[in-house]
């Protein structure tokens, strides 16, 4: 692994009272994404401390998976299980916290497979809060900023805002089966009193983005590392909030330990809400390129988010005492830094 990751991965474990999670076991759904593999390496970096966390990876195809996880193969810690989260999980796992993290998160597959992605985000919640309530697990449901739809003016989004979305088109597919997600989450809490915990993320970045990733922020990153000019399918006046992914799994890990039950919390980072248009100048300035403006094709458009403003409040995250690691700059170039040099241009970071 890269040095500069396995110093994210340390700085990760800088949580108060992570010891508590020594011994646990974790199930985790959609491992090898940007997400799902940085937490399953923070938590194997661990295990080296001798943590005896076990892990339970959920994913579609071990040959694939293993790009990321081959290392741990042999590791009797950690467990690659086969399979579609839209169908339910092993009735024999027991463990002691659910993360389900799968889905679909990138604008292509909203706007070519949005039945799909309804169905990856609903059934995987499901299938995970039953499987919580036959054995008694915590769920740690990673939910989106997407679930507040459009910004009302120039605000930002505080977790008590109830969003407004777009019914009238596919690209909806996506918000409204994270917003289905979460009602499911409080129902089985109201019901079967099923433990959760809800994190809102907001756009999340970092060095264990697929290659195959279609979202803007990552094609401004392959662009830079491609040495390419970098194409802007708008003016770049989105005002977003970002988070780099090392960030994310810390936060995420911290309201696990410290967070409340069915509280969702919001997951940014201040120094990351930042212009599109200044996301894709950090990446071609890094790469000695300009910022090129092209207008999208109809199929881009129909994934696009018309959202122009979307800014995570995350002062609720912060009175639990949760801190982001990088600005914005940093973690541009840790990003770039790690990819860059890479031995293969693969996963492995």
């Amino acid at each position: 692994m890269h040095p500069l990751y396995l110093e994210d991965l340390k700085r990760i474990l800088e949580i108060p009272k992570i010891e508590e999670l020594k011994g646990k076991s974790f199930l985790i759904t959609g491992a090898t994404g940007l997400i799902g593999t940085c937490l399953i390496d923070a938590l194997m970096s661990f295990n080296r401390q001798e943590a005896d966390i076990q892990i339970y990876a959920v994913g579609r195809n071990w040959e694939k998976a293993k790009s990321r996880f081959g290392e741990y193969e042999e590791d009797a810690h950690f467990h690659f299980i086969e399979q579609d989260v839209r169908q339910p999980l092993p009735d024999h796992l027991k463990v002691d916290v659910i993360i389900p993290l799968a889905s679909n998160t990138h604008p292509l597959a909203y706007s070519q497979f949005p039945i799909e992605t309804i169905e990856i985000n609903v059934k995987g919640a499901e299938h995970a809060l039953n499987k919580a309530l036959t054995c008694g697990a915590t769920v740690l449901y990673p939910s989106s900023v997407e679930v507040y739809g459009n910004a009302r003016g120039e605000d930002v989004f505080t977790e008590d805002y109830t969003g407004k979305l777009n019914l009238l088109n596919a690209r909806s597919c996506y918000p409204e089966s994270k917003r289905l997600s979460e009602a499911l989450c409080y129902s089985y809490m109201a019901e079967h009193q099923v433990k959760v915990k809800i994190v809102r993320l907001s756009r999340v970045f970092g060095p264990t983005m697929l290659m195959s990733d279609t979202k803007a922020s990552s094609q401004f990153i392959l662009k830079a590392l491609a040495g390419e000019d970098i194409v802007l399918k708008s003016r770049g006046e989105q005002f977003f909030s970002y988070t780099y992914v090392a960030d994310a799994v810390k936060a995420m890990l911290h309201v696990l330990l410290h967070g409340e039950l069915g509280v969702p919390y919001n997951i940014s980072n201040s120094d990351c809400n930042v212009k599109l248009k200044d996301f894709a100048g950090a990446c071609a300035s890094w790469a000695g390129k300009d910022v090129v403006f092209d207008l999208p094709s109809e199929v881009e458009q129909q994934g696009y988010s018309i959202a122009m403003h979307a800014i995570l409040d995350n002062t609720h995250l912060l009175s639990i005492g949760s801190q982001p690691l990088y600005p914005f700059d940093e973690a541009i170039h840790r990003t770039l830094y790690i990819i860059s040099n890479l031995k293969s241009a693969t996963y492995r970071v």
